[in-house]
């Protein structure tokens, strides 16, 4: 109970209902994380399914997140078979507040860590689990593989923190349900962008650039990447890690954040700088773990009434033999995460910042408005790709690049592309700063522009807009024009 009661602020626990009898192992009740109200039930150990259902049914009516503690989980043997059934019934409640958009919060704590997993816990939308935590127990198993890390390692758990951070973490988490500020007001102190540089909407007025130089920029390592973005961009930004599956991709990162004061959910491709290991990030090249990370997040920015701001920066998906066994060779996951995107009930803005490759972008990119940066490419295939299946000759990939229309120009004349974030003189390379202020400017203007806009009518027109690309006619005119210019 001393470790879940830390998380609180001072004097904020209100128990619901009587205060149960010295050594009960649960309390149920009303507190406060730096300010933010939730419904809270703290075990000391194990999880009861009726007084996290009571906790669950006082969420829904109060309106507010629910958060257990756990230091423990699972079922209780004295309890015999009632047990079991006591996790059905808080399984039943955890329903409802998805239905009602009621943002749940699991906090693991020690002892053993297993249980809580196997048990209720995984069914929040975010596990933070308290580092160190877990124990091994059984001799039978390897050595950690019953601790927070291991199962953070496999998916398992989204965030990881010593104790004296849990509630921070947990505060920057709870203001994801906050209720977001209107379009025309924004919170102090939140960085407003300093470059208002409008979007670039006629082809004209870009400056011109042969497209293999663009596709060099585009690929350049010191081009700020999501994370870079993610830091310079927004505030809060808490990333969330893991399918809840048994895997992880670092290619793919994202969490909750704030633009401006206004709650969002952000996510995208992660290539890395030359001085952090970007081979370990796969060089930004997704695997099905990652775009199930990523549908996760997806469904919780639904769930939450989050709007998704999606950065898309990758040369496509994971080629290894695994990804084929996994279903990606056959574009499963790649396929789910579209159709997931086309009904999502919340605006979504997709901003190519870099290179956007095949299957791996579009997964991120079915979106109300899509933008590009002055110096991205986004095509089916990469020049060098496309050069060596029809000609077998890497020679020929500068001039296979400006017939695959991959750039800026081309994208806004066929349609692809709603809109261009200009981008410094040389690239975004030389100033990352300028850089991060047009994309803020940019991202900023079109949120405002959809946020007001109802769920139904969001839908369908990004249905309708789908829906336009695979008409013949128009597809061949907007192709006639831009070969012709």
């Amino acid at each position: 109970m001393k470790a879940g009661e830390q998380l609180f602020d001072a004097g904020s626990l209100k128990p619901l209902g009587a205060r149960p009898r010295t050594g009960d192992p649960l309390v149920c009740a009303e507190g406060a994380v730096h300010g933010h109200r939730v419904v809270a039930a703290v075990t000391d150990f194990r999880l009861l399914g009726e007084l996290i259902a009571t906790a669950a049914e006082r969420a829904v009516r109060e309106r507010l997140p629910l958060l257990v503690v756990a230091v423990s989980g699972g079922a209780g043997t004295q309890e015999v078979t009632v047990s079991p059934t006591q996790l059905a019934r808080a399984a039943q409640a955890l329903g409802e507040l998805d239905r009602e958009g009621i943002l749940t919060l699991a906090v693991i704590s020690d002892p053993p860590y297993g249980e809580g997993v196997a048990s209720i816990a995984g069914l929040f939308d975010v596990i933070v689990a308290e580092s160190g935590s877990g124990s091994d127990w059984d001799s039978e198993l390897p050595d950690g593989s019953r601790t927070a890390e291991y199962l953070r390692e496999r998916g398992l758990v989204d965030v990881l923190r010593p104790r004296a951070e849990l509630r921070d973490t947990l505060a920057r988490l709870l203001a994801t349900a906050a209720v977001p500020a209107s379009p025309a007001v924004r919170a102090e102190g939140t960085g407003a962008p300093s470059a208002r540089a409008p979007l670039i909407r006629d082809p004209a007025e870009l400056p011109e650039s042969a497209v293999k130089e663009t596709v060099r920029r585009a690929r350049h390592l010191g081009r700020p990447t999501t994370l870079d973005y993610f830091g310079r961009l927004f505030t809060g930004f808490e990333e969330l890690r893991g399918d809840r599956g048994g895997s992880d991709c670092p290619s793919i990162v994202g969490g909750p954040a704030r633009l401006d004061g206004v709650p969002v959910m952000v996510l995208g491709h992660q290539k890395g700088h030359p001085g952090e290991a970007p081979r370990e990030r796969g060089f930004g090249t997704t695997t099905p773990a990652g775009h199930r990370k990523a549908a996760r997040l997806l469904r919780l920015a639904g769930k939450l009434g989050l709007p998704v701001i999606t950065l898309v920066d990758t040369p496509g998906t994971f080629p290894g033999l695994e990804t084929g066994e996994q279903g990606q060779g056959q574009a499963v996951v790649i396929a789910e995460s579209i159709r997931l995107m086309t009904g999502l009930p919340v605006p979504v803005v997709t901003l190519v910042t870099g290179e956007g490759g095949s299957g791996g972008a579009l997964a991120l990119a079915v979106a109300d408005r899509v933008l590009v940066c002055a110096n991205c490419v986004y095509s089916v295939i990469s020049p060098e790709g496309c050069a060596a299946l029809l000609w077998d000759d890497a020679a020929t990939a500068p001039g296979t690049a400006e017939a695959l229309r991959i750039d800026a120009g081309a994208l806004l004349r066929l349609g692809i592309a709603d809109a261009v974030v200009p981008e410094p003189a040389d690239g975004a390379h030389t100033d990352p700063a300028l850089a991060a202020d047009y994309v803020h400017a940019a991202l900023a203007s079109v949120l405002d522009e959809l946020r007001p806009m109802p769920v139904a009518d969001l839908v369908a027109a990004r249905y309708d807009r789908f829906r336009a690309y695979g008409a013949v006619e128009s597809f061949m005119n907007a192709t006639e024009e831009a070969m012709q210019s």
